[in-house]
C-alpha cells in the first residue's frame, strides 16, 4: 500500500480519531454528506526565468484538464500579489470526494493530458519546473459546504483574492474561532461586500490547528472599502469582543495574502 492509499484508508476509516475528528461530531458527518467539499491547497515555490512558463503551460494544458476529468473542478491558480516568496503559485483543488484528492497520482500519470507534459516531467535538475511544493488538505465548513465561483470568472473579469489563514494555540481555541465564524462573522461579511470563496478547516498541513478562507474583490479599492465597513459594523464589534471569542483568546497568528488569478484559472 502506497502513502496516498494509506492516507485515504485512514481518513475514511470510522475508527480514525485524529485532531479533526476530535474537534466535533461534524467530521464523520462530512463523509456522509455529498454536498460538503474537500480542498487541497498547493503552494509551489518557483524560480525566476523561463521555468515559470513551463509551470504555467503544464497547469493550463495538462494538469487542469486531467483534474477536471477526474471531478476536481473548478481549479483555481493564483499568483501572489502581496506576500513573501515570489515567484510562487497557489493551486486550489476542490472535490466532493476525498479519495479523488488523495489518490490522483497514478490516474493522472496515465492520462492523455499528462502525456503531453514531457517538458514538465523531464525538466533537468538545473532548470526545474518548480523548487518545492507544499500542500494542505481541508474540509469545508458545514455552513459553507461548497466553493463559490466569483461572478465574471468565466469572462476573466478583473478580480483579486484575499487568502487568510488563522492559527490557534489549541484545538479548543480553534473550535471557538470556527464557532465565531459560523455564529455571525460570515453573515456580517456579506453586508459590506466581502464576497466569500471558500471556508476550510485544515485536516493535514503545516502549523495546525488552523483554518483558511478566501474572499474575492473587484479591485483593491473595493477591498479597502468593504473591510472598513466590516470593522465598523456594530454586530461585528459586539461579536469580536464577546468573552471567549476575542482574537487574543482564540487566534495566535494570521497569515494574509493578496492573490491575482492566472489567466487560465477557473476561479
Amino acid at each position: 500500500m502506497n502513502r496516498r492509499q494509506l492516507l485515504a484508508s485512514t481518513l475514511a476509516a470510522p475508527a480514525w480519531v485524529g485532531p479533526a475528528a476530535l474537534r466535533s461530531s461534524s467530521a464523520p458527518q462530512a463523509e456522509a454528506s455529498p454536498s460538503r467539499e474537500y480542498y487541497e491547497l498547493r503552494f509551489y515555490h518557483l524560480r525566476r526565468g523561463p521555468q515559470t512558463k513551463l509551470m504555467d503551460d503544464f497547469l493550463e494544458t495538462a494538469a487542469i484538464p486531467a483534474w477536471n476529468r477526474l471531478g476536481i473542478s473548478p481549479v483555481g491558480v493564483f499568483r501572489v500579489t502581496v506576500g513573501p516568496q515570489n515567484p510562487s503559485l497557489y493551486v486550489l483543488l476542490p472535490s466532493k470526494s476525498l479519495e479523488t484528492l488523495v489518490l490522483p497520482g497514478t490516474r493522472l500519470a496515465a492520462s492523455g493530458e499528462m502525456a503531453k507534459a514531457s517538458a514538465f516531467w523531464d525538466a533537468p535538475a538545473p532548470s526545474p519546473a518548480y523548487i518545492r511544493q507544499e500542500s494542505s488538505l481541508m474540509m469545508a465548513f458545514e455552513t459553507f459546504p461548497r466553493l463559490e465561483v466569483p461572478a465574471g470568472a468565466a469572462e476573466k473579469r478583473p478580480r483579486i483574492f484575499e487568502l487568510r489563514t488563522y492559527e490557534s494555540h489549541s484545538e479548543k481555541a480553534h473550535l471557538k474561532k470556527i464557532e465565531r465564524l459560523k455564529q455571525g462573522e460570515i453573515s456580517i461579511f456579506r453586508r459590506p461586500g466581502l464576497r466569500d470563496g471558500f471556508f476550510g478547516d485544515s485536516l493535514i498541513g503545516p502549523r495546525l490547528p488552523n483554518l483558511t478562507y478566501m474572499l474575492v474583490f473587484d479591485d483593491l479599492a473595493a477591498r479597502d472599502k468593504a473591510w472598513s465597513a466590516f470593522v465598523a459594523d456594530p454586530e461585528w464589534k459586539k461579536l469580536s469582543t464577546a468573552p471567549g471569542y476575542t482574537d487574543g483568546e482564540i487566534v495566535s497568528n494570521i497569515t494574509n495574502l493578496l492573490l491575482s488569478p492566472a489567466p487560465y484559472s477557473q476561479i
